[in-house]
């Protein structure tokens, strides 16, 4: 199982991105290996805002269409923030306050990731591996 955040989202669809060939290519292997990839309805408010925001605007409609391809097609599973997972987020935003420069997206992320198993995430963000969930950065 493979979660993806805002970052490996942008990397993928922003050839201007450092590392979007290996991002891009990664993607594809595990798509290929018939892996289960999840991500959230707030890690998809971001990356629609940010490739609006960075790519033409056909490129952008692109990108939006081919999310919403994957998830139609099942191979995308997307999960929704409930009023519980919110709450659960908001814990753990109390509980790491020391870690201010955390996103409250990637603390729902977290919580997602915990409820449903998921160890493995594609990100570029360090935070993810030094709270002590056993999360692993990919590639």
């Amino acid at each position: 199982m493979l979660f993806i955040d805002t970052w490996g989202w942008v990397a993928l669809h922003n050839k201007r991105e450092t590392r979007h060939g290996e991002v891009k290519a990664f993607y594809r292997e595990y798509r290929l290996s018939a892996g289960k990839i999840y991500t959230t309805d707030y890690v998809l408010d971001e990356t629609l805002t940010l490739v609006f925001r960075r790519l033409p605007l056909e490129q952008a409609k692109t990108s939006m269409d081919s999310i919403n391809d994957a998830i139609g097609q099942g191979y995308l599973h997307l999960e929704w923030i409930s009023p519980s997972r919110f709450e659960e987020a908001k814990a753990l935003r109390l509980k790491f306050d020391d870690k201010p420069r955390i996103s409250f997206t990637d603390l729902t992320s977290m919580v997602v990731m915990k409820e449903l198993g998921v160890k493995s995430i594609l990100t570029d963000d360090d935070h993810f591996v030094q709270l002590g969930f056993d999360f692993e950065k990919t590639p």
